[in-house]
């Protein structure tokens, strides 16, 4: 079956304008354009279209959808396996925080009691989703599954005061790490104060401390993208003066 603009946009639940415009930037082209000017869109364009719109529910920006599903190797059925499990995990953060909600409304009304490790059990298990969503895969392949799970069950069960204090720990570490870089030296005393904090910070998630295991980890966060984007957002070259101040820490 065919579609005009309008009919696809209507059948899809976006605007034609939309569709206009995925035009105009390459992301989605018609199958082709009738001798009166209307862009016909076909099977594989409404298919494409589906795959744009679950990109975009995941908030992938339009950029790297186009280069997604330009790619040579693009592959549709591992691709919808993938949207799968990023929604299933997404429908698991929800429920955990309608949880939350639900049992705090209960508490005000004192139709129970909740634990401050209850108020925060939420939070926690959202953390851990999110970690495994992004880095799960390259942590359990370099340290092992029950290192990871162990790690993860020490969150679920961190309370209240442990909650704050490792916010306290990373705050504390980001600003260190600042003043670190500036100084400019890794074996310097704010360079080594930094690596001293995020030694404390991996003591809420490990529950033995290797010095190789944290000079390896170090050398993730300069070799994975993601690692390196997260450290690089809190100073400029932060994950390589991190991994080379460890370097000094861990010897």
């Amino acid at each position: 079956m065919e579609y005009r603009v309008s009919e696809l946009a209507n059948l899809a639940g976006v605007t034609p304008r939309a569709l206009r415009y995925y035009d105009r930037i390459g992301l989605l082209k018609p199958l082709y354009v009738d001798e009166n000017g209307y862009r016909i869109y076909g099977k594989q364009e409404v298919d494409k279209l589906q795959q744009i719109l679950l990109y975009r529910e995941l908030e992938v920006p339009l950029d790297e959808i186009r280069i997604i599903l330009g790619s040579d190797d693009f592959n549709r059925d591992t691709s919808l396996k993938r949207h799968l499990k990023e929604l299933y995990n997404k429908k698991d953060r929800v429920e955990i925080l309608i949880e939350n909600v639900e049992k705090t409304i209960a508490a005000m009304k004192g139709e129970t009691e909740m634990s401050d490790k209850e108020k925060f059990k939420g939070f926690t298990k959202e953390m851990i989703i999110q970690n495994e969503e992004k880095y799960g895969k390259e942590v359990r392949k370099k340290y092992g599954d029950e290192l990871v799970d162990r790690s993860n069950e020490a969150l679920t069960g961190m309370s209240k005061d442990d909650y704050i204090k490792l916010n306290r720990i990373t705050e504390e570490f980001n600003k260190t790490l600042i003043e670190a870089i500036e100084n400019g030296d890794p074996s310097g005393i704010a360079a080594q104060r930094a690596c001293s904090l995020h030694k404390d910070w991996l003591g809420y998630f490990w529950a033995d401390y290797n010095k190789d295991a944290h000079l390896g980890l170090a050398e993730m966060y300069v070799a994975d993208e993601r690692f390196k984007k997260y450290y690089d957002s809190i100073v400029p070259g932060g994950a390589k003066f991190l991994r080379d101040a460890l370097m000094v820490f861990c010897s």
